[in-house]
Formats: C-alpha cells, structure tokens, sequence
C-alpha cells in the first residue's frame, strides 16, 4: 500500500490545470514522546477536461512561506503547467509562495475566509444585514454589478461600521478575481469550498484516531482517502464545462484585438 500511495504522490503531471486550489488542516501526531501538530498541504487541480483532481497531499511542521513554496515547486518539479486562478485563504506564507512559485496565475482570495476574518472589524452585537449584504455581493453577474452594489453598501454603514468599510474596502479586490471567469464557473471558484469538502472527509476519519503515532501513519491514511476521492472523483461526471473558460477567453481576445 505505501509503494502504491507513494506512487500516486509522485506521479507526474501530464495535463494543464488552469484552476488550482490549496488549503491546509493540522493533525496531530506523536513526536519524540510529545504531541505536536503538523500541517497537512493540499492541492486540487481542474484540468481542461473539467474533471477534479487531487493533485497533492503533503505534511509540513507548520504553515509558513518556505513549507508552502516547497509544496508548490514540488508540483511544478511533476509537471504543474497551464494554472490561471490559484483560489486560497490569505495565509500571508501561502500568499507569498504563491506570488513566488506562480507568478503568471491569478490569484482568488477564498470569500468565505474573508467574510469570517470581516467579524474581527464588527462589535459583537452588530447588525445582521450588514455581512448578509456584502455576501450577496457575490453574487453579481460581473464585476461592474458587483463595485456598484459595493459602492452603494459603503455608503450605507460607512458610519456605523466604519472600521469595517474601511477593511473591507482596501482588501476586497483580491476576492472577486473570480468575475474574470465565465458566469457558471462563478460559485465553484469563488471559495476553497471544493477542498473544505475533502477536508471535512478527511477530518471524519483521522478524528477516529485523534493522535497518529508518527509522521507515516498520518500521511498514510490522509494520502489513502486523497486516492480514494480522487478515484471518484475520476469516475463522477466532469466537474466544470471547460469549453465555456476557452470561449470566454476568445472573447477577451476579440476584445483586446478591436
């Protein structure tokens, strides 16, 4: 089993994958008598099929610029090409790996992270249809819609909430990339939902164990149920109709060209 997962770790990449998405969970695991935490690295790829992949599953002591550069430059070594939208948290390490490693992609800050981190600039008794509002803002059709709907929800709270505005109007750029992208492909890269999925799978077996008595075991059994998602995910119906990406690149390109 160790010689078929270590297989599927280091398979090559053949195909081009213009949607990657990374994120990380922590496992526990037993080292030298004490219990430590380790971060378990996870990238899927969609490739030009439309079909998901997990691309790679890796463990590092923590979540830092060097762990995720050395994760990325490892899929780059299999043969990682064509990526356009990387879709992650804003883990400043990852951010900077990213920037590094894959410069030539775009890069999408998960909403659902940045609506999460948008509680730390509100009181705690704040009013409800202030976040509710600036979610809808996701679901615009395109970015015009969207910086209007924007402008028109500054407007609005700019006094009351003006900690808030003031955040949310200088970071939150990095969480529409995603309109650059056909209409349909919208909900599924707009967040890390995709992987939180695999990580929640993930977490409903290794919480089972608790605590791995080392290293091999966690990434053993975490790189098993990668395989098995994987495979499924193989078999399922394509994820993405990635005819529509290429005709709405043609069209930016007639665009471009008029």
């Amino acid at each position: 089993m160790d010689n078929q997962l270590q297989e599927f770790a280091r398979r090559p990449l053949e195909e081009a994958y213009p949607y990657l998405i990374v994120d990380a969970r922590y496992e526990k695991v037993r080292e030298s008598g004490s219990i430590r935490s380790r971060a378990v690295l996870l990238a899927i790829g969609i490739d030009w099929d439309g079909r998901r992949q997990v691309l790679g599953v890796e463990l590092a002591n923590r979540e830092s610029t060097s762990s995720w550069k050395e994760f990325l430059l490892s899929l780059k070594h299999r043969g990682l090409k064509g990526v356009e939208m990387v879709v992650s948290d804003d883990h400043a390490g990852l951010r900077r790996a990213i920037a590094e490693v894959l410069p030539e992609a775009c890069w999408q800050r998960c909403y659902v992270h940045f609506l999460r981190n948008a509680l730390d600039y509100l009181p705690r008794k704040a009013d409800d249809d202030c976040l509710r509002e600036l979610r809808w803002l996701y679901d615009r059709r395109d970015l015009a819609e969207a910086r209007k709907d924007l402008a028109a929800w500054l407007k609005r709270w700019q006094t009351k909430y003006a900690k808030l505005c003031d955040w949310v109007e200088t970071s939150i750029e990095e969480t529409l990339s995603f309109y650059r992208l056909p209409l349909r492909h919208h909900k599924h890269l707009k967040s890390t939902n995709m992987l939180e999925r695999l990580n929640e799978e993930i977490k409903r077996r290794t919480r089972v164990v608790r605590i791995f008595p080392n290293e091999q075991s966690c990434l053993r059994l975490v790189r098993a149920l990668a395989v098995e998602t994987h495979e499924n995910w193989i078999e399922a119906h394509r994820y993405l109709d990635m005819n529509l990406l290429r005709e709405h690149k043609k069209q930016l390109l007639m665009e471009l060209a008029a």
